[in-house]
């Protein structure tokens, strides 16, 4: 400064900092944070309370209130939120009119905003203006028909007040719409609360025909005739089901309620037949829990060779579903045709898996991969012979298993020599002579010939 108290402006060169080394003593962020914490500076002392205390003081607060929120609505109309404060703090200070007035100017700017119906109708119905929020509701259903929570809070209001009549004439506007299942669902509930079973059963009836493609809709309304002792009407609603869906949309969950509804009405023998019928009708490989349902239900009520046909049938299922994963398991075709002749099933059932079988012909032509499958042969011819008392089919099966063999690759000198021996078994000495002929020409192995010479023995033919 100069002696007249002015400050003289250094030029640009002087007021260039010469010295940069750093300060000894350095100040960091959190020092002023520290400092400035210690001495309070953030805190904002709150405002002063106001004390109202005349009319005219109270009305100039008003105001000024009011002139904030028309302030915050002329910068941003389109916020919804604003017009929602403004009208709730004019219910606050108990101008209802000045409310609705305020809401109505909201819904002129968006006349499909929920929530500002929603907060209008919830304003008049905690003043208990029941007339005023009833036209709310009517006019808010009437432009937003599918939204639920109008229709929902509607009937609860009517409801509430006594007027069950109402309730009802809501509840059949909104069906007209046809809409999702929770609303039928809560008409039903309504009329249920009522004791009001024929209304109730005329409205499901209703609902399936907008709702039918849903089995467990139909399941639901059995069970309803069940709960209220129409057992004839929950049979037929079954039935009907069924035919609504035909076999080609069936499933098992369906056919499952049915026969346990059965079940809860002593009718095993129908239980029975719903679940065979849905064994025959149902893929295997989506009928797992309609198995497991039918063995439980022959464990309780079932006898024992019930039981232990439903234990067959489900291990068949077992066997097809591994075969399906890998056909060239032969070992698993052993215990499937074990079952199946241990079981006593039919004859052609039995040589329908064993031609299954032995269509798995091994991909390589190594004797190893072989081994395994020429026993199914085996297995098969000798039931044909011991079980079916066929020989005629049995020498079938011999003939064929020698056809698929690739002899010039290799051959399998036991099958030549139970081939003989069959013939021998069946006094056919010549046919004999003939395959081990066949089989020397084709396989001469000492086996053979050792095999050959004891049979020629003991039948004394030293030629």
């Amino acid at each position: 400064m100069n002696e007249h108290g002015k400050q003289i402006r250094l030029p640009k060169k002087a007021e260039k900092v010469k010295n940069k080394t750093p300060a000894p003593v350095q100040i960091t962020a959190e020092q002023l944070l520290r400092e400035a914490k210690e001495r309070e500076l953030e805190t904002v002392p709150p405002p002063p309370k106001v004390r109202i205390t005349d009319p005219e003081e109270l009305a100039e607060y008003h105001r000024k209130k009011r002139k904030e929120f028309e302030d915050n609505i002329r910068k941003n109309k389109m916020q919804l939120a604003n017009w929602i404060k403004y009208a709730k703090w004019e219910e606050s200070v108990g101008e209802l009119q000045r409310s609705r007035s305020i809401f109505e100017r909201g819904l002129d700017i968006d006349h499909r905003n929920i929530t500002v119906w929603l907060q209008y109708a919830e304003m008049e119905m905690r003043n208990k203006q029941i007339n005023h929020a009833r036209n709310i509701w009517d006019r808010a259903v009437s432009i937003l028909p599918r939204a639920t929570q109008f229709w929902l809070k509607f009937t609860y209001m009517e409801e509430l007040v006594g007027n069950v009549p109402g309730a009802r004439q809501v509840f059949e506007r909104w069906m007209e719409w046809e809409p999702d299942e929770q609303a039928w669902n809560t008409f039903i509930n309504f009329e249920m609360r009522y004791k009001e079973i024929d209304r109730a059963r005329n409205i499901y009836q209703r609902f399936l025909h907008v709702h039918g493609h849903d089995f467990r809709n139909w399941v639901r309304y059995a069970r309803f005739e069940e709960r209220n002792g129409s057992i004839d009407n929950a049979r037929a609603v079954f039935e009907q089901m069924l035919e609504f869906f035909g076999e080609d949309g069936m499933n098992e969950q369906m056919l499952v309620a049915f026969a346990h509804f059965e079940e809860r009405q002593k009718e095993f023998e129908r239980a029975r037949i719903i679940y065979q019928y849905g064994l025959d009708h149902i893929p295997k490989e989506k009928s797992v829990e309609l198995f497991k349902s039918l063995t439980v239900h022959e464990k309780k009520f079932g006898e024992r060779l019930r039981i232990e046909s439903v234990i067959l049938s489900k291990r068949k299922v077992q066997y097809e579903e591994q075969i399906k994963e890998n056909p060239f398991h032969y070992d698993v075709w052993f215990d499937y045709t074990r079952l199946l002749i241990s079981e006593g099933q039919e004859r052609v059932e039995v040589e329908d898996c064993f031609e299954r079988a032995i269509a798995n012909v091994p991909p390589y032509m190594e004797k190893r991969y072989w081994r395994r499958y020429i026993w199914l042969w085996v297995y098969y011819a000798i039931y044909e012979e011991m079980d079916a008392n066929d020989p005629e089919r049995c020498r079938e099966v011999w003939t064929a298993c020698l056809d698929i063999i690739p002899h010039r690759q290799f051959t399998f000198a036991f099958i030549w020599l139970m081939f003989a021996q069959f013939e021998l078994r069946q006094l056919n000495l010549t046919g004999a002579r003939k395959i081990l002929g066949v089989a020397i020409g084709k396989c001469p192995k000492k086996k053979l010939f050792r095999e050959y010479i004891e049979i020629e023995l003991k039948l004394r033919e030293f030629d």
